[in-house]
C-alpha cells in the first residue's frame, strides 16, 4: 500500500524510503500537484507520471498452496523524480526501486533492486502494460490480465492475475487526502484479482491460488513535519467485499484515517477521517523495533469489527529503508484475509 500499505513510496536522490509519504518532508517545488476533480484516464494512468515526484505500482497477494499452507506475495515498483519530466539516457531524472517478497508462516524472503531511468533498466508503459526493473516484470495487454515475475537469492515466483471488474478509485473519484493539512495523491486500486501460479522456495516449488490487490498512487506533496508513518490494511472479506483502511500517524497532531468499503460488484464508498478506528492488540520485537502485528479494525458505518493477525509476526522488509509487510488473517464480524503494511517504526 504498497508497502501499500496508505504504501506512498518516496525514493530519495540515490535510494528510497519504503512506503507511505515517509520522506516527503522535502521541497517539491516545480513538480505537479494533485487537484481535486481531475478525472482518472485509462489506460494512460496505468503508466508513469514523470511530472510528479513519487509513484508506485504495488501488488500484494494472499495465496494458498497445493500443500494446504498459506503464503503472501509482494511485487512493488517505485518511481522517484529528482526533477520533473523525462529525458533520454543518463540525463533522465527518474530513479526506480523494486521490492519483491514471499512470506510463509515461518519465513520471509526479500529482494530489492535499484535502477536509473532513461537507460532501459526500468520503466512503465501504459498500453500494452509493462512495468519492469531488470528482469522483474509485471505485464499484460491491459491491467485486467497480467503476469508477474521476480526472483531473489532464495526465492522466485511466476503468477498470473485476472480481474473481472474495473479498477476502483480511492477517495473522491481518485483524489485521496492524506492529512488534516490537505496533502493528497491520485490513488486507485484493483482489488479483484484471482491469482494462480508457482512459488519457488528453498524447499522446492509449490503451486498456489488466491487473491491479489494492486495499488496505484502518484503525488508530489510533502507531509507535515511531524509525520511518523502509516498502518495500511487491504482486506478481502469472505463475503466478497473489499476494504482499504489506513491510519497515518503524527508525533504531535492527531492521527489521520482513511477507509474505502468496496462492494462485491466493485462500487466504492469512501469514508472520511475519523470514521475508521484501528487499535494495536499486541506487538512483536523484530529488527530491534517493537512493531504492532495484531490489530482491531472498526468501521461502524458498515458494522465492521474485526481482528487482524499476522501470518508471520516477523515479516520485516530488511531493505534500504526498512518496514513491515505481510499477510494477515481476519476474524470477527467479517472474516477473511488481507495484507498489512507498516512504516515509521524506529
Amino acid at each position: 500500500m504498497n508497502a501499500r500499505v496508505l504504501v506512498l513510496a518516496a525514493l530519495l536522490p540515490v535510494a528510497a524510503v519504503a512506503q507511505g509519504f515517509a520522506g516527503l518532508g522535502t521541497n517539491a517545488e516545480g513538480f505537479a500537484i494533485p487537484e481535486r476533480g481531475v478525472p482518472l484516464t485509462f489506460p494512460a494512468d496505468h503508466g508513469a507520471h514523470p511530472d510528479y515526484r513519487i509513484e508506485w505500482w504495488y501488488l500484494t497477494a494472499n495465496l494458498t498452496g497445493e500443500d494446504g499452507r498459506d503464503y503472501g506475495l509482494q511485487w512493488t515498483l517505485f518511481r522517484n523524480a529528482l526533477a520533473p519530466g523525462e529525458a533520454d539516457g543518463w540525463d533522465s531524472p527518474q530513479v526506480w526501486m523494486g521490492h519483491a517478497a514471499v512470506t510463509t508462516s515461518d519465513g520471509h524472503h526479500v529482494a530489492e533492486r535499484f535502477a536509473r531511468g532513461g537507460i532501459g533498466q526500468a520503466g512503465v508503459t501504459a498500453e500494452p502494460f509493462v512495468a519492469f526493473i531488470d528482469d522483474w516484470r509485471m505485464q499484460g495487454s491491459t491491467l485486467t490480465e497480467i503476469n508477474v515475475t521476480a526472483q531473489g537469492s532464495d526465492f522466485a515466483y511466476d503468477i498470473d492475475l485476472k480481474a473481472d471488474r474495473p479498477v476502483v478509485p480511492q477517495g473522491d473519484a481518485g483524489y485521496s487526502v492524506k492529512s488534516q493539512d490537505g496533502q493528497a495523491s491520485y490513488y486507485y486500486s484493483q482489488p479483484f484479482y484471482e491469482v494462480a501460479g508457482t512459488l519457488t522456495l528453498p524447499q522446492g516449488e509449490v503451486t498456489v491460488t488466491g487473491l491479489g490487490w494492486l495499488d496505484r498512487e502518484w503525488s508530489s506533496q510533502p507531509m507535515p513535519a511531524d509525520f511518523q508513518g502509516w498502518d495500511w490494511f487491504a482486506l478481502h472479506l469472505d463475503t466478497g467485499e473489499k476494504v482499504m483502511a489506513a491510519r497515518l500517524r503524527r508525533d504531535i497532531g492527531p492521527d489521520f484515517t482513511a477507509a474505502t468499503w468496496i462492494d462485491a460488484d466493485g462500487t466504492p464508498q469512501p469514508y472520511p477521517d475519523g470514521a475508521l478506528t484501528v487499535k494495536p492488540l499486541s506487538t512483536e520485537t523484530v529488527a530491534g523495533r517493537d512493531v504492532p502485528v495484531d490489530w482491531r479494525i472498526e468501521l461502524p458505518a458498515r458494522g465492521l469489527d474485526v481482528e487482524a493477525r499476522a501470518l508471520n509476526r516477523r515479516a520485516w522488509m530488511d531493505t534500504a529503508f526498512p518496514y513491515w509487510e505481510g499477510p494477515i488473517h481476519i476474524t470477527g464480524s467479517h472474516p477473511g484475509r488481507g495484507y498489512l503494511e507498516m512504516t515509521g517504526y524506529e
